[in-house]
């Protein structure tokens, strides 16, 4: 397994540990937090809110800002919405151009029990994410207390 498959692969544990631990039914900022704990206690450097400045024929003409940088080479995004659309897809790959990095978690908190919950998107993507994707999800449900699925909480 390659240096971006392994930090992948720790980055999806954490985040179905804070969905495991919290369920569902709390802003995006929190889960935001919970998970850049949970990051720093499993040893991985992450910021929130990096900024990535948006450049038009050499002229920056403003910024992006992701939720969360790891290891300064994945970005993540999270959400906490009904399903995953084009617009949160678009704003992911915008965020990779913008900030020249390869690799993005698109993360919908509300529905971590759902197939589409996580994507991976990049100039390249990790070789066999999807099977892991599932393979953490099912390990997860296994080993840990179900995720809450009440909206409230």
């Amino acid at each position: 397994m390659n240096g971006i498959d392994s930090l992948t692969e720790s980055v999806l544990g954490a985040v179905f540990e804070v969905s495991n631990t919290l369920g569902a039914g709390f802003l995006e900022k929190v889960y935001e937090r919970a998970l850049l704990m949970e990051l720093g206690l499993r040893g991985i450097r992450a910021t929130t809110q990096a900024s990535f400045a948006v450049n038009y024929k050499g002229q920056s003409v403003g910024e992006y800002f992701a939720d969360l940088l790891v290891e300064d080479e994945l970005v993540v995004e999270l959400k906490c919405a009904e399903r995953l659309g084009n617009e949160q897809t678009a704003q992911c790959l915008n965020y990779l151009r913008a900030s020249g990095r390869r690799f993005c978690l698109l993360v919908n908190s509300r529905s971590l029990k759902s197939s589409g919950s996580v994507s991976s998107l990049g100039s390249r993507f990790p070789s066999g994410l999807r099977h892991r994707v599932q393979s953490c999800r099912t390990r997860k449900r296994q080993n840990q207390p179900q995720m809450n699925t009440d909206e409230h909480g």
